[in-house]
Order: C-alpha cells, then structure tokens, then sequence
C-alpha cells in the first residue's frame, strides 16, 4: 500500500514540470552553464513550487530556497542528482557518467571510494589495451566509454598544420614542466589544452592534417594520463591513456601506442601490481616490433625487466635487462620519434640500477651492479630532469644502506631528500619509501638515524 501511495506521488512530481519547459532557450542556457538558481526560478516562473522542486531532487526547502538565493551548485553527483531528479537529459548541463566529467566538475573522482576493485579496472583496461593492439576498431560504440567530458573555448572550424604543431608544441613546454618540477605543477595546464584540442577533432582539415591530430592528442592524453600518475590521480591517468591508445592507433602510430602501454604498464608497478604491468609491457612490445623501432623495444624490454625483478624472477629481470642493451645499442637514435627519444643512454643506466634495486632487496648481491649503474646515471641527468635524478639518488641512497656503508648512504639520502623538496609528485615520496625503510632499520646507527628522521619530517610536511 505505501509503496502505491509512493508511486502515485513520484508520478504526480514528475509531470510537475511542463514537458517543453527543458527545451525553451532561456532555460538551455541556464542548464548548459549549469546555473541551478537560474533553473529553479524559470521552473517557479512555470509554477512548480519549492516543494516540488525539493521532492524530486531529494533536496531539503531550505536547500532548495539557498539556491534559488544565488548559492552555487558546483558537486557532481548533486547536478546528476539534480538531473535526474527533474528529468533534464544529462546532456543539455554537459554532464555524463564517465569519470572524466566527473575530474572536470569536482576536481577529481580518485579521492573518493572507487566503485569498481582495483583489480576490476586494471583488467578492464588491459582488454581495451588488447582490443587496440590487436587491430579492433576504436572509434566505435565502445569509445565513448573513455571520453574526455565537452571543452569550452571554442576551437577553429576548419585546422591545418599550424593548428597541430601549435598543440606539439604546447606538449613539448608542458612535458619539460613535469619532467623538472613534478606532475603537480602543470596537470592542470596539460588538462586545460587538453580540453581545448579535443574540439579539433571536430573541425574539417585534410586527411594528413587529421592523422597528426590524432598522434599529436594521443601525445598530449598521454602526458595527461603521466601527471595524473605523478599526483596520484590514477582513474584519471586510465582514462587519459586509454584515449590515448585510440588516437594513436587512430593515426596508425605504432611506436607512440607502445609508449602508451608502456606508461600504464609503469602505473601498475607502482601499484604493485608486476604481473599485471607485464602483460601491458608484452602488448608494448607487439606494437614496438610493428614499428621496427630497436629504441621502443629496448624501452619495453627494460620495463618487462622491472616487473619481472619485482615478481622475484631474477632470470628473467637479467636476461631482458640484457636484451634492452642489445637493442639500444642497434637503435637510431637520430631517427627515434620524440616520444621514443626520451630513452637516452642515462636512463638505461637508471633502469639496470632500478631492476638490481629491486633485486638487492631480496637478494643484497645485487647491489653491486645497482651502485654504479645508480651513480652513472644520477652523474648524468641534469636539473631539467629532477625528478628521475630524485628517483636515482633515493634508489643509490637505498643501495648503500643495504650494502653496509651507512655513512655514505645518508648523504646520498639527505641530496635525495634536497631534490625531492621542489617537485609536486606524490610519486617521489612513494619511490623513497624503500629508503625510509632501510633507514629506520638501522637506527642504531646515528647516521641511518638522522636520515630517518629528516624522511619522516619530509613526508610529515
């Protein structure tokens, strides 16, 4: 009985609202810059009361009346309550169920419980990953589900090169920003230009302007999903390489759709996660051999590397470290593609050092190879790469620990910890706390002591 009385009076709430009431221009206007206030008023103009408005929004009057004053409504799941409450097709207030709306209303969805396990998106996402590697289609009803949500300043109608390379170059700048000072500094400005750009694939251009967008966005979504790693932001870092494998296949770009994988396979390592990270790699490396670039599978062979060491297969982790040196050594660099070149003759000295890192933990023989790799490569990487430098000083600092020179370990530990200070990358402080553990261990050591204390006051601050 209740339940009928339940059902007669939602039904009486939502004919509440005239059914062109949605569609009058006044109205579009108010729901498309998602002015509630304004919404509320034209709905009272159209004789639907507070308490109406209340009881199909699930809103208090008093909440109802705030807003009709001018209070802002600006959470998401509010609008989409508040949508769906009234009957507003989510549409018309550019509002969607994809997590990536959500990042531009409320800032971002990570922080919140996620729905979904961990393990359900990572295997989600591998399938996608698979589906683009193996030659599905994209760009059909399945693409939707990683699109990023509508951007506002308007783009041109019609684009051409210049258009393009003003998009490479805007990754280029921001690229070089997270590379020195962290994720944390630019995410929002990569995002920003991300939202920008996407209109582009709208506007008419000749078919060899369109394939450099598409490679030149899956660049800048890659980036996106990169910085949304450094700060944590690891939904949003799915979404953006997702779209990134799209576009990049899109414009039939193999080497860049093996470095996307490569990017979401290092997302899982830092999750834990190697087996996972591994079949990412081993996609990679599908798309690298396609492309026949040596450069693209040295970089696949050093991150397969990696997830083996953490997986405790030291065979493995040694045998495919050896073969990323083969490779690199065959490759051209000259001829590499920016999103390859990146991987220099320093940062295979810092991957044979991070696989013997991980390895030394288990096994502190190790740490023989670890060492002088570490100290190569941190000789090498300059300012404008102090991130990975921060990265190879914790990892050196970590080594010298496990190696019994406690004294030369905390320094190296202090320079980590002096580097780590100006960067914006929750990635950093995850990446030292193998040091913060070898430290605490030996603080009968007064040394190991005052380094353990300086890294609990850094993740203190």
């Amino acid at each position: 009985m209740d339940a009928s009385n339940g059902g007669s009076a939602e039904a009486r709430q939502s004919h509440a609202v005239p059914a062109d009431a949605w569609e009058q221009p006044e109205m579009r206007a108010a729901l498309a810059t998602r002015e509630i206030s304004a919404v509320y008023r034209l709905l009272r103009k159209h004789g639907v009361s507070q308490r109406q408005i209340a009881a199909m929004t699930g809103q208090s009057q008093s909440e109802v009346s705030e807003i009709l004053k001018g209070r802002q409504v600006m959470a998401y799941d509010v609008l989409t309550r508040i949508a769906d409450g009234l009957g507003v097709p989510r549409g018309y207030m550019g509002l969607a169920y994809d997590e990536a709306t959500a990042i531009r209303v409320v800032g971002s969805a990570d922080g919140q419980q996620a729905e979904e396990d961990e393990s359900v998106k990572r295997r989600r996402f591998l399938a996608h990953a698979a589906q683009v590697t193996m030659g599905a289609a994209v760009f059909g009803p399945e693409s939707g589900t990683w699109a990023a949500g509508p951007a506002r300043t308007p783009a041109p109608g019609r684009i051409g090169m210049t258009d393009v390379r003003q998009v490479e170059a805007a990754t280029r700048a921001l690229r070089a920003l997270d590379y020195q000072y962290g994720g944390g500094f630019c995410r929002d400005a990569v995002v920003a230009q991300l939202s920008w750009g996407q209109q582009m694939l709208e506007a008419h251009g000749t078919e060899l302007v369109k394939n450099r967008l598409y490679v030149a966005l899956a660049d800048l979504h890659s980036l996106a999903g990169w910085t949304s790693f450094d700060t944590g932001l690891m939904d949003s870092a799915r979404g953006h390489f997702a779209n990134a494998l799209d576009l990049a296949k899109q414009g039939e770009n193999h080497p860049l759709v093996a470095n996307v994988l490569y990017r979401m396979g290092r997302v899982y390592l830092h999750q834990d996660a190697p087996n996972d990270a591994l079949k990412l790699f081993q996609l990679g490396q599908i798309a690298a051999q396609e492309s026949g670039s040596e450069l693209a599978v040295s970089v696949l062979c050093a991150n397969e590397a990696w997830a083996y060491a953490m997986m405790g297969n030291e065979e493995q982790a040694v045998k495919l470290l050896g073969r990323s040196k083969d490779e690199f050594e065959r490759a051209n660099l000259a001829e590499a593609e920016s999103w390859v070149k990146f991987f220099t003759e320093t940062d295979v000295y810092a991957m044979v050092g991070t696989v013997h890192t991980v390895l030394a933990q288990k096994n502190a023989e190790h740490t023989k190879y670890a060492i002088p790799a570490l100290t190569r490569a941190v000789e090498s990487y300059d300012d404008e790469m102090a991130r990975s430098k921060t990265f190879m000083l914790s990892a050196l600092a970590t080594n010298h620990l496990l190696d019994g020179d406690l004294d030369h370990g905390a320094k190296v530990g202090g320079k980590a910890i002096d580097c780590a200070e100006g960067i914006k990358s929750e990635r950093v402080k995850d990446r030292m706390r193998p040091l913060q553990e070898e430290a605490e261990r030996r603080r009968n050591n007064a040394d190991a002591r005052d380094l353990a204390d300086r890294l609990h006051a850094f993740y203190a601050a």
